[in-house]
């Protein structure tokens, strides 16, 4: 699996399709997301049949639609996760079964379950199946051999509850190319309330180049993940000998259901820019500029993100890269 900064061929999201995300704050948010990165690299959206006159309402005729019978809008967790096979494009596809909660919560997850296939057929790349309860999310590789998980996600009785670590590691080595599996803990507090990952890598650290790790850093001890943060670093520090950037978390602690998990590390890497969650923060700037310090070369773009993160996820969440070839 290439690592997300490298060259892509184009993005991929899919349109909101599930009754929470059916609001005039999603659809702006969204398609705030596929316009911007339109501006840099091809751009497809996946529609449901039942949203194509939605879809082109908001999204730049530049953007390719492909109909598609989806559940939910969470592209990077249900789609495939694409890899090369020798020099040859193919994707992965994950068993996906909603987080692990789909069953508990009662939600539907037959289409999206389908999609890494469909996407796969669309370009014509090698479908590789896997057994591996898994989601896009859930994984962050440095493209040379290291790979960040966490162990309530794959290792978790709602995904996999019959693999060993071994097992799992073996299984997402082997598919993604890597060597090494670091693993922690668990994710962000608010990731573990209904609705949520279970503690997805993605909002918690990830990789800017092969030795740099960007690492969520909530500051305030009055915040649950302030001390997940810090476990979070020193297990990074033991394990890596990467250069580790803290990111402060938003000063915004609370919204209307508790403690938030908003952050700055859920950002998207493009060809020549990285689009930015913003939550109209004083961290916000502060972000900015440690990202444009990691990312030379590419333009920074902020985006509102708090309409995404109000229904589970973020801006990397909601997009997916297909590497150039």
């Amino acid at each position: 699996m290439p690592p997300e900064w490298a060259k892509h061929e184009r993005t991929w999201l899919a349109w909101p399709a599930a009754d929470y995300t059916q609001q005039e704050d999603a659809y702006l948010a969204w398609s705030e997301v596929a316009n911007t990165a339109a501006e840099f690299e091809p751009v497809t959206v996946l529609v449901d049949p039942k949203d194509v006159h939605l879809a082109k309402k908001y999204l730049s005729g530049s953007i390719e639609l492909l109909v598609c019978p989806l559940d939910d809008a969470w592209i990077r967790d249900f789609g495939a996760t694409f890899v090369f096979d020798g020099e040859a494009l193919a994707a992965i596809n994950w068993i996906f079964n909603g987080w692990g909660s789909a069953e508990s919560a009662g939600f539907d997850v037959e289409n999206d379950a389908k999609v890494a296939t469909f996407m796969a057929n669309h370009v014509g790349a090698k479908l590789i199946n896997s057994d591996l309860v898994n989601e896009g999310g859930g994984i962050h590789t440095n493209g040379n051999g290291l790979l960040l998980a966490t162990e309530t996600v794959q290792l978790g009785i709602e995904r996999n509850p019959d693999w060993t670590r071994q097992e799992v590691e073996v299984e997402l080595n082997q598919k993604l190319g890597t060597d090494k599996v670091i693993w922690i803990r668990r994710g962000l507090t608010r990731d573990y309330e209904t609705f949520g990952t279970k503690g997805h890598i993605d909002i918690v650290a990830c990789f800017a180049d092969e030795n740099t790790l960007l690492v969520h850093d909530q500051q305030n001890e009055s915040h649950p993940d302030y001390s997940v943060t810090h476990e979070v670093i020193a297990k990074l520090e033991e394990e890596t000998k990467c250069q580790i950037v803290k990111v402060p978390a938003p000063k915004q602690l609370r919204d209307d259901l508790g403690f938030v998990d908003y952050s700055y590390i859920n950002h998207y890497i493009l060809n020549d820019a990285v689009l930015l969650c913003s939550f109209d923060d004083p961290q916000d700037q502060v972000a900015k500029g440690i990202l444009q310090d990691v990312y030379p070369g590419r333009e920074i773009r902020l985006i509102d993100a708090r309409p995404i993160f109000d229904r589970g996820g973020g801006i990397h969440c909601i997009t997916q890269q297909q590497p150039a070839i």
